[in-house]
C-alpha cells in the first residue's frame, strides 16, 4: 500500500481527516504541539504539521476511490502529476521519518521569517503594531534589521526574530 498526500482546505485538515476515516481510508495527520500566544497567558496547542495536508494510505488508487475521497468534507485535491492525471506516491521513507518525529516529542517551530525587501510588522515590544521593510538579517544571530518610515525619514532598528512576523 502507498501513502498519497491530500491538499485540504485551509484549517480543515481534522475535519477531512475525520471524514476519511469515517468512510474507512487510512490517514495519517502529523500534529505538533506548540505555544500559542494568548493576550493574557500562553498555551500549549495542537497545531498540523504541514498546514493544509494530511495522508492517506491506498492499496490502489482508481476512479472511485480518487472520487471518494474528493467528495469527503474539506478535501481540495489529491497531490499528484498536472491536470489530475494520476496522484504521486510519496516514499515510505518519508512517512516513517515524519512518524518518529512526532513519537519523539522534539518540540518542533515553525518559522516563516521575512526575507529581504518584505515587509513585516512587529509583535513585541515597545515597537508593537509598526510595519517596515527588512533591510539587513543575520539568521545564526536571529537578528533583522528593519526600515521604518516615520515624518518622512528611514529609522532602522534591529529586533529578534520572535518580535516580528512577516506580512
Amino acid at each position: 500500500m502507498a501513502w498519497y498526500a491530500v491538499h485540504t482546505r485551509s484549517r480543515h485538515e481534522g475535519k477531512a481527516c475525520l471524514g476519511l476515516t469515517q468512510k474507512s481510508i487510512h490517514t495519517f495527520l502529523p500534529l505538533i504541539e506548540v505555544w500559542s500566544k494568548r493576550k493574557d497567558r500562553r498555551k500549549r496547542i495542537q497545531l498540523p504539521m504541514f498546514p493544509g495536508y494530511l495522508f492517506v494510505e491506498l492499496p490502489v488508487v482508481d476512479n472511485t476511490v480518487r472520487l471518494e475521497i474528493l467528495k469527503t468534507f474539506g478535501v481540495v485535491k489529491i497531490l499528484g502529476k498536472p491536470r489530475g492525471a494520476e496522484p504521486i506516491a510519496v516514499p515510505d521513507e518519508k512517512i516513517d521519518a515524519i512518524k518518529r518525529l512526532i513519537e519523539s516529542k522534539v518540540e518542533i517551530q515553525h518559522y516563516t521569517y521575512p526575507k529581504v525587501g518584505e515587509g513585516a510588522r512587529i509583535t513585541d515590544g515597545p515597537f508593537r503594531g509598526i510595519e517596515g521593510v527588512v533591510i539587513r538579517t543575520d539568521l545564526k544571530k536571529d537578528l533583522f534589521v528593519i526600515s521604518i518610515d516615520m515624518l518622512q525619514r528611514s529609522v532602522a532598528i534591529e529586533i529578534k526574530g520572535f518580535q516580528i512576523d512577516k506580512l
